[in-house]
């Protein structure tokens, strides 16, 4: 028999740790001195700690672990244990590799440009959610206030609730010089009536929306577009659906009738617009 201090240096596990597979139930000392309370453990209870270093090695919780040990799982389930396991950790190793490619085009960018980026680009879930929203062709991106005004007006007659920042949805596949396809989005907390102009339905979740912050006046955004498009471009991303701009801090234009009002949110500093594309690894 070994103290618990010798059983340790023999087996190159701590004290501590020993202590803990017994509290679990996976290594129970051989003996307990019922004087002294101390712990006595067996040589032949090496190849139950290797055991369980070998699987608690391969990234197996001490749980599981337990229930092998215990229950004398069949080969097929413990094969099944460990698919899973492998699974897993392919998904780490996974998610490490497209880290460690997120860093290194970091690293490229800070080093070309001598500095920090002005925006930083991530991949986010979105979430579903219920909006009433008009669509329609405008000369340029600035000039969709009479959008907004026509959904402001229908909201205000139906009494709704808006719950969230407003969103402008571009629709058109590629940059365009004029007449852009686009749909201005209102969060709502309950369904209202629809109209010929006025659609109210879910807009869809995204799994994985790439996404930048803009501060400032609205003239100065193309900035944070040729940020996101170098970023997905150095971090081998795709897009697969039409751009979303959020506005966090609305532009002035939203909901008011002043038709001098677009013009002043172009160059309105206190602006901030979060910038979406739903992506796909390419």
């Amino acid at each position: 028999m070994f103290k618990i201090s010798d059983f340790s240096k023999l087996s190159r596990v701590s004290v501590k740790a020993l202590r803990y597979y017994d509290e679990l139930g996976l290594l129970t000392p051989a003996q307990i001195d019922r004087f002294t309370s101390y712990r006595y453990y067996s040589i032949d209870q090496l190849p139950r700690l290797n055991r369980i270093l070998a699987l608690k090695d391969l990234g197996l919780s001490l749980e599981q672990i337990a229930r092998l040990l215990d229950k004398e799982l069949p080969p097929d389930q413990l094969r099944g244990m460990l698919k899973l396991k492998q699974a897993e950790l392919q998904q780490q190793s996974d998610e490490l590799r497209e880290r460690l490619v997120r860093v290194e085009a970091r690293l490229r960018q800070i080093e070309q440009e001598g500095k920090m980026p002005a925006y930083d680009v991530i991949v986010k879930k979105v979430e579903p959610q219920l909006v009433a929203s008009v669509r329609g062709v405008v000369p340029t991106p600035p000039e969709q206030g009479p959008l907004w005004r026509e959904l402001g007006a229908y909201l205000g007659q139906h009494k709704a609730t808006t719950t969230g920042p407003c969103l402008t949805i571009y629709h058109d596949p590629e940059y365009k010089e004029r007449d852009w396809d686009l749909e201005v989005c209102e969060p709502l907390g309950a369904v209202i009536p629809g109209s010929e102009r006025v659609r109210v339905y879910e807009l869809p979740g995204v799994e994985t929306m790439a996404c930048t912050i803009h501060h400032g006046p609205f003239v100065t955004i193309n900035a944070a577009y040729e940020a996101i498009s170098k970023w997905l471009a150095a971090n081998g991303y795709r897009i697969t659906g039409p751009c979303r701009e959020v506005y966090l801090r609305e532009a002035q234009h939203v909901n008011q009738t002043d038709s001098t009002s677009v013009s002043v949110s172009q160059t309105d500093p206190d602006t901030v617009t979060e910038i979406q594309f739903p992506v796909e690894k390419a």
